[in-house]
């Protein structure tokens, strides 16, 4: 029987999407829920998996196909077995001689380099037997990435011998961008034409968060099985301060400004193909576990590739880390429709002045960018002064104070 495989309802935000690799060929054998092929869409990439049992029998989309909600992209024999393949006869001088030899374990397929693969990228490589150390790596610090190897199986993408360099030589290279990334571009441009933003900065001073960490965090993770970390209680001080200051938690439709009564924030995560921004919903009604083994769950899955278009759909408000990267200060840019996004920076051990003593204290700057079309800078900085006093007496927001 003869099985349609389709690509997936998408939501309406996504209009179509574009085949980024195929892992099985016309021919083969596969079993039910074996991925077969990856589409790429605006937000993320898509995995779509075999139906049933069977032989895929025909592939009607090649890599770079343009598809659309619900299209019929591959046919599946469902129960068929894959023909075996022709056996090749051995000279008898070849046998004997192997027979003679010792015996040599074979290399694994695409092990040099693979260290450094995500585990999608290490997936394809070992799929399609490609060696990373012969392809040009387009990632961070040159490291290989999943749609290079993808590219380099259609082809393309070859590592470059090593060569002298040529004295005076100015080299070039040109790399078109990946869907996803043209359309991080795009919203960034329609962020930045579309709403009158502007940011405010404040600091903090972070120490009894640091200390309440160090006293209760072994006894937090023995308990709860994930560590305490320091988004847990800037995600938890966002919630409470967005619900004295609503304004900062609404969006802008047309002449219309919604009013949230729910705060699902988005957390700012970076990944090889860009920054995507997964929602923690209802973060009112969680607890600090449960926000660490949110955000612990939607790394993993960033790093997998197994983000899903509803992890990336909606949000309210935005928080994002430049701090891990070693960020002392910044100006984020507000993800619309949202109207506000708090940004955190790395803790620098700084002077300051306490009960009339100049002490050395974990301090961080933090930023809110928002849309002034609906949020004034009163309600802007008083937001900012409230998170700053949550995390400066961290009970407070135990206490929803």
């Amino acid at each position: 029987m003869s099985i349609e495989v389709k690509v997936p309802v998408l939501p309406e935000s996504v209009s179509d999407a574009t085949i980024a690799s195929w892992h099985k060929k016309a021919g083969d054998a596969v079993k039910r829920d074996e991925n077969l092929v990856d589409l790429e869409t605006d937000k993320v990439v898509l995995e779509v998996p075999s139906p049933v049992d069977g032989v895929l029998k025909e592939i009607r989309h090649q890599v770079g196909d343009t598809v659309n909600s619900s299209q019929i992209i591959a046919i599946i024999e469902e129960g068929a077995a894959a023909a075996p393949a022709p056996a090749k006869e051995e000279p008898k001088a070849s046998v004997a001689a192997a027979a003679a030899a010792p015996a040599v374990a074979a290399p694994k397929a695409a092990t040099k380099g693979a260290e450094d693969l995500s585990p999608a990228g290490l997936r394809v490589a070992t799929e399609e037997k490609i060696d990373p150390s012969k392809v040009a790596g387009t990632g961070r610090d040159g490291r290989v990435t999943k749609e290079d190897l993808v590219n380099y199986g259609k082809g393309g993408n070859v590592a470059a011998p090593a060569a002298k360099p040529t004295p005076g030589a100015r080299p070039e290279e040109r790399v078109p961008m990946t869907r996803m990334r043209a359309k991080i571009a795009e919203r960034l441009m329609q962020s930045k034409n579309s709403i009158a933003m502007l940011t405010s900065f404040n600091e903090v001073n972070l120490a009894e968060v640091v200390k309440m960490r160090k006293s209760l965090g072994d006894a937090f993770q023995k308990e709860h099985g994930i560590k305490l970390g320091f988004m847990s209680f800037f995600v938890k001080a966002a919630a409470e301060a967005l619900k004295r200051y609503p304004v900062v938690n609404a969006s802008v439709d047309g002449n219309d400004v919604i009013y949230h009564g729910y705060q699902d924030i988005s957390i700012a995560v970076s990944t090889e193909k860009g920054l995507v921004t997964p929602v923690l919903r209802d973060v009112q009604n969680m607890g600090f576990a449960d926000i660490e083994q949110g955000i612990a769950d939607y790394a993993k899955k960033a790093r997998d590739g197994k983000l899903s278009l509803d992890d990336l759909q909606g949000g309210t408000f935005t928080i994002t880390n430049g701090g891990t990267f070693g960020s002392l200060l910044s100006t984020p840019i507000v993800n619309p429709p949202q109207s506000a996004i708090l940004g955190m920076h790395t803790i620098k051990d700084r002077a300051i002045v306490e009960n009339g003593q100049i002490i050395a204290a974990p301090m961080m700057y933090i930023a809110i960018s928002y849309d002034h079309r609906i949020i004034d800078g009163k309600d802007a900085v008083l937001f900012l002064v409230d998170i700053k006093n949550q995390l400066e007496n961290p009970q407070r927001m135990l206490l929803g104070l």
